[in-house]
Formats: C-alpha cells, sequence, structure tokens
C-alpha cells in the first residue's frame, strides 16, 4: 500500500470503531429511517459521512466532497462529480446494517474529469480492504488479486431484479435467466463486487449504477482483470447518470451476457 492507501485505510478504520460498529445491532427507535421507498438510512451512515467527509478534506483539499446523504439532501452536490472529486458510501448494505444480517462496507473512491482513479471498500466486521488505482492493479489486505471465474456450468449470475422496470424484469426472467445459475445478491455492491473477482460469482447485472455504490468496485474489477463495463461495453463514467452495468470475472463471460442483452432487447432505461 502506497502513503494514500494507508492514509484512507487508518480514516475508515477509525469511523467504524467510532461511528458504525458500536451501533451494529444497537440501533435504537428512530435511528432508522426511509428516505426513499427501499432506501434506509440510519444516524450511522450520517454520522460516518460526516466523518469521512472531514477527513477526505484533510488527505486532500482539492477534491470536492461528493457523498451519499449529502447528495440527497442537496442534489446539486452531484455537479462536482466531473471535478476531482472523493465519493463516498459511508455504509453500503444500509438494509443489511440496520437489519443486523448480510454484509455492508465502507466505500471509498477517488474520481477526477468523471473517472475513478482509485477505490477502497473496507469491511469493518472482516477488517478486510479491497482497493484498486486505476493502471496498478487490484489489492486484498495487501495481496494482488486476479479475478477468476467460478467454474459453475451455466454461469452463476446475480442480479438486484427488485430495481429492474417490470418489462425489463420480466424479460430477464424469460430470456437471460435461463442460461446462468442464478445466485442470491447479497444487497451490497461491497460484496459483489469482491465475490465476482474471488470465483464466487462469475457475473453481476445493476440497474441503477450510483457512483457512491459503484465507483470503487468497478475500478476493483476491471484492475483485477475482470470486466464492468456498460451493457454496450462503453466505460463507467461517474458523472453519466446512466443505468445499467455488468461485472464479469472473465471478458468471454460478459460479451456472451451483454451479446444476450441486445439480442433479446433487454437494454437498461437510459
Amino acid at each position: 500500500m502506497n502513503a494514500l492507501d494507508r492514509h484512507v485505510l487508518q480514516l475508515m478504520q477509525d469511523v467504524a470503531a467510532r461511528a458504525i460498529m458500536p451501533r451494529y445491532r444497537n440501533l435504537a427507535d428512530g435511528d432508522v429511517v426511509e428516505k426513499a421507498k427501499d432506501d434506509l438510512v440510519t444516524i450511522a451512515d450520517r454520522e460516518a459521512e460526516a466523518m469521512l467527509s472531514e477527513g477526505l478534506s484533510k488527505i486532500d483539499s482539492t477534491a470536492a466532497i461528493v457523498g451519499e446523504e449529502a447528495a440527497h439532501a442537496d442534489p446539486s452536490i452531484m455537479d462536482r462529480l466531473s471535478d476531482l472529486c472523493w465519493i463516498i458510501d459511508p455504509i453500503d448494505g444500509t438494509s443489511n446494517f440496520a437489519s443486523g444480517t448480510g454484509h455492508f462496507a465502507i466505500m471509498i473512491a477517488l474520481a477526477d474529469q468523471g473517472i475513478t482513479q482509485a477505490g477502497w471498500i473496507y469491511d469493518p466486521r472482516r477488517q478486510r480492504l479491497c482497493h484498486a488505482h486505476r493502471g496498478a492493479g487490484a489489492f486484498i489486505d495487501g495481496e494482488h488479486i486476479i479475478a477468476r471465474p467460478s467454474g459453475n456450468v451455466p454461469p452463476s449470475l446475480a442480479a438486484m431484479t427488485r430495481y429492474m422496470r417490470t418489462d425489463q424484469r420480466a424479460l430477464f426472467e424469460a430470456e437471460i435467466a435461463p442460461h446462468y445459475t442464478l445466485v442470491a445478491a447479497p444487497g451490497c455492491a461491497a460484496e459483489q463486487y469482491p465475490l465476482t473477482v474471488l470465483g464466487e460469482h462469475d457475473l453481476a447485472i445493476y440497474e441503477r449504477t450510483l457512483p457512491w455504490d459503484h465507483a470503487a468496485g468497478c475500478l476493483f474489477v476491471n484492475e483485477s482483470g475482470g470486466v464492468c463495463l456498460r451493457p454496450d461495453g462503453s466505460q463507467y463514467r461517474v458523472d453519466s447518470g446512466r443505468k445499467g452495468m455488468i461485472g464479469s470475472a472473465t471478458v468471454s463471460l460478459f460479451e456472451e451476457l451483454a451479446a444476450r442483452l441486445t439480442a433479446t432487447g433487454y437494454m437498461p432505461a437510459a
């Protein structure tokens, strides 16, 4: 790890210890709010984002801050995504965190001109850090990681179908799903991306691709030798506002799924 990695990891560990883990399975009434349908926020999310924002500003004050909760309160913050910026998801997998089951993690990315330059995913329960820098490979706890397929026949595919439009979901279930072994999505992009790299899942298809959920993980997959691209093969940009993405352990698996999406007329909404 370089100096930046060490500073970011130390910040994530500190925030997890002070704001997140003390409230895990210990949330009081009123500590969890539904800010939108199927979209929860907890007091831990808000406190963690404030602490992360302050800490990242100290690491590099020239980068703007784009935090999930801040952007929800003030959508104009999204305008910063085309500049040099820190992108923060204080707790990815908030529903899992709030229920006390499943995976959750802190996700941070550093992007410039819409392209992710570095990303960090810290799982405080495992004390596991997944991180990557553009052009420098992907690492888990300092070990260089190469993406590998599961070897399942047919290949395994995770999909958050609840975020698909009704017509897309019907088409997916009829035309795409029969060609794969469907596996349960963990409800946490911070967990799904490592699963794709580590040979647990071959593919993941995403409908919503908000920058705090995907900037760090998409870079992690690509730097591991896997593929994370839009279904049309274009690069993920944090400032595009588009929907739809495929994460894949290999190029061939990506191309096969992308071809099926095109042939069947399934394409995520623009």
